[in-house]
């Protein structure tokens, strides 16, 4: 069985994702089929020799929809895609675009006739009488309905030819039946009012919707734009050319004609561009965006390297030993793809009420229609007619498109204040049901930069001794050295020539200052020079207890003092820690460090449960494992190795200070990076659902009531058109008292 992850175009709402998975679970040589409304995406297994692709493309357009066939997967032929699909969303939203804005524009005039002309000193100026008035409405509203509006009749014509109906059924039917009954009005007044009841129109009805309804389709595109991004900027770590050595001659090379076997040459600053092990040469590697380690990692021969990471220092030639979806970097992208296609157990409220609500609006209008065609005696059509346009006016689903989107942009209005940035209101619906969060340690719960914690010294002459230790460091490019003479400035000591200067891979550095050699490094560059350490050994151990990285300083063959360096804990992380348990959750931290590392920090923030040495997959199984065990997790982090534990979470919140792809993995990015942010997002996220809730039970109220006296002809439909715009109002107003509310 072979595993597809395919585009899927067309999809409106979460009732297109269910009839997508219906039509694809129809084939038999297809299963676990698994359709994302935000990412678009689809994914299933299925027999390769026995499915035919095109037949299920055409299984899907049938009812609207468009299946992208695969191409070629691999890691570097998909950046060539990702651009074209870039290029693809650009025009769709531009097309969106300027169907809101011939409705905006052709809305606002509609509307202000619509609602003056009964009003004495508007008609003095608008001089053209009631009829002539209301032709003129129909022809401004007809760009409405059959440009701007054209997406909605034809999804509900492929909708009636499968006896299915849902959001788009219920728009169609709102302003359809607004339209062609004011249509009607407006062309045959006189038969209206042969009824005795007053022709009237509802044209702004029936464009105030469209024009809406195309607003939130607008904002809810530019809000999913970003969340396709990820797996672009997963795909970018990859150089798009690369220098190799064949037949003893250097050469550069587009990065998908790469190979395995090839010899890649890497100079400072460069990125890599496959697995592989290094032949000649030596540097630091940053491996930061991919294992979350803030420190970069010694390379010599026979190191491994990882395609994606930043070479740091010197340079070096390694083979390459894996490329394109057998790489690390091609496994988090799919990882990172699966997990962004796979199916919350979240439903749309308002689409699984839609998808009872809208047949069952459409069989009560046809039974007020016949009864009232049966039952009255003169005008029997005219007042049928006008009580089955009230039932559908009232049932109108303009507060019902509006419960959602109006809420989620109060609150991510309010979240862009207090830093926190959400992108789609998928996974609000589950925050109020999230027991357990996991926190990424470096760059999360940790500053993520490494600092000078202690400075021990047993010289008379401290500032020599960090005088001569900074100087060398100057000549490394080690982000540790970088520490050390960050802080050697800040105590005002002046770096002086350096002599001579080597460096020894993985263990520290040795050379010349005022004519006095040094070594600063590990213990184990300390005894191949035959030092002894025994004065600081138990200094050293305390140290390192602590999970700080502890180098010793020796001068003339005599350890002199040591240096301790530490990525150290954020000011709030502690706290937050706390009130995080005080809600309720379980708190997790899951590192790529080791053991010691992980215990001393879990422990000094207050955190009993922690996993050490994890690596994307495991931290991405950590969260599958928490989730089979029925539990709804949030997942914290800042790096590129959390892309895919941040994609399969329930709630992903990533720290603004980290890398691209971690951000937009996530649902919620916190812009100052501290934990705190963490605590109010979750705040926010429950305050935006409530509100959410609240929002469709208005939606629903103008409905329930409204429906019966409609169909008893109690109601003229433009006391229902009145009664559904109160109950937009009603749903914004609720959704505006969300700017008050104090995280």
């Amino acid at each position: 069985m072979k595993k597809y992850n395919l585009d899927v175009k067309g999809m409106t709402c979460a009732s297109c994702v269910a009839r997508v998975e219906k039509v694809l679970s129809k084939n038999e040589n297809v299963s676990d089929v698994k359709v994302n409304f935000a990412s678009e995406k689809v994914s299933f297994e299925a027999d390769e020799s026995k499915v035919d692709l095109t037949n299920l493309a055409k299984s899907i357009s049938n009812y609207g929809y468009e299946l992208i066939l695969p191409q070629d997967q691999s890691v570097e032929n998909n950046l060539i895609k990702s651009t074209m699909d870039e290029h693809d969303h650009d025009h769709d939203l531009m097309k969106l675009k300027n169907e809101l804005l011939l409705s905006v524009i052709l809305t606002v005039p509609i509307f202000i006739i619509s609602m003056l002309y009964d009003f004495d000193f508007f008609r003095d100026v608008w001089d053209i009488n009631r009829n002539t008035t209301n032709k003129i409405l129909f022809l401004l509203t007809i760009p409405i309905i059959f440009i701007s509006g054209k997406r909605f009749y034809q999804i509900f014509w492929k909708n009636i030819k499968h006896f299915t109906f849902e959001m788009n059924s219920l728009i169609a039917i709102g302003t359809g039946a607004a339209f062609l009954y004011s249509t009607f009005s407006a062309l045959f007044p006189e038969l209206i009012s042969s009824a005795g009841v007053i022709p009237h129109v509802y044209f702004e009805t029936a464009a105030v919707i469209i024009t809406l309804i195309l607003f939130g389709r607008y904002l809810e595109a530019k809000a999913k734009e970003k969340t396709k991004s990820a797996i672009k900027e997963l795909l970018e770590l990859k150089p798009k050319t690369v220098r190799v050595i064949k037949n003893g001659e250097e050469k550069t090379i587009p990065i998908n004609e790469l190979k395995i076997g090839d010899v890649v040459i890497v100079k400072p600053g460069e990125k890599i561009a496959a697995d592989g092990k290094i032949l000649e040469g030596s540097s630091t590697v940053d491996e930061s965006m991919l294992t979350g380690e803030s420190i970069p990692v010694e390379k010599g021969a026979d190191s491994k390297v990882i395609g994606g990471t930043v070479n740091k220092t010197g340079s070096f030639n390694f083979m390459v030993e894996n490329i394109g979806d057998n790489s690390i970097l091609g496994q988090i992208i799919q990882l990172v793809e699966e997990a962004q296609g796979s199916k919350a157990e979240v439903q749309k409220l308002a689409d699984k009420i839609a998808s009872v609500f809208s047949p069952a609006v459409v069989v009560v209008a046809a039974i007020t229609f016949i009864v009232w065609f049966i039952a009255a005696d003169e005008n029997a059509f005219n007042l049928a007619l006008i009580n089955f346009v009230a039932v559908l006016i009232i049932a109108c689903p303009c507060a019902l498109g509006l419960a959602t989107p109006t809420a989620i942009m109060v609150g991510t209005g309010l979240g862009a204040k207090r830093g926190i940035l959400i992108k789609n209101g998928d996974s609000l619906e589950l925050a109020h049901k999230i027991n357990v969060i996991i926190l990424d340690k470096t760059g999360t719960i940790t500053e993520g930069q490494p600092k000078v914690t202690d400075f021990e010294c047993i010289s008379e002459n401290r500032n020599e001794i960090l005088e001569i230790t900074a100087s060398l460091e100057n000549k490394s490019e080690h982000p540790i050295a970088e520490a050390i003479v960050y802080f050697a400035i800040k105590e005002k000591v002046e770096l002086k020539n350096v002599e001579s200067f080597d460096s020894i891979t993985g263990e520290g550095i040795i050379g010349m200052v005022n004519g006095r050699t040094s070594a600063i490094g590990s213990k184990k560059l300390m005894e191949s020079f035959s030092i002894k350490t025994d004065k600081f050994d138990e200094m050293f151990a305390k140290l390192a207890s602590q999970a700080k990285t502890t180098i010793f300083i020796a001068v003339e063959n005599q350890v002199v003092g040591l240096i301790a360096i530490e990525d150290p804990v954020k000011e709030s992380s502690k706290d937050a820690v706390k009130v995080l348990k005080e809600m309720g959750l379980e708190v997790i931290m899951a590192t790529g460090d080791n053991e010691q590392t992980a215990k001393a920090i879990s422990g000094r923030v207050g955190i009993e449960k922690y996993r050490s040495e994890v690596t994307p997959k495991e931290k991405r199984d950590l969260v599958m494992e928490l989730q089979e065990k029925g539990n709804v997790v949030a997942m914290v982090g800042d790096g590129i190795n959390d892309a895919p534990a941040l994609a399969q979470a329930d709630l992903g919140i990533a720290m603004g200070t980290g890398t691209d792809a971690a951000i937009e993995s996530s649902e919620i990015t916190l812009v100052k990076g501290s934990l705190d942010g963490v605590v109010n997002s979750i705040k926010l996220s429950r305050a935006t659902l409530q509100t959410i809730k609240q929002n469709l039970f208005w939606a629903f109220i103008y409905n329930t009531i409204g429906i019966p006296l409609a169909a008893f002809g109690l109601l003229n439909p433009m006391i229902g058109a009145i009664a559904m715009a109160f109950s937009s109002v009603s749903v914004v107003t609720n959704s505006l008292r969300l700017r008050n509310k104090k995280l």
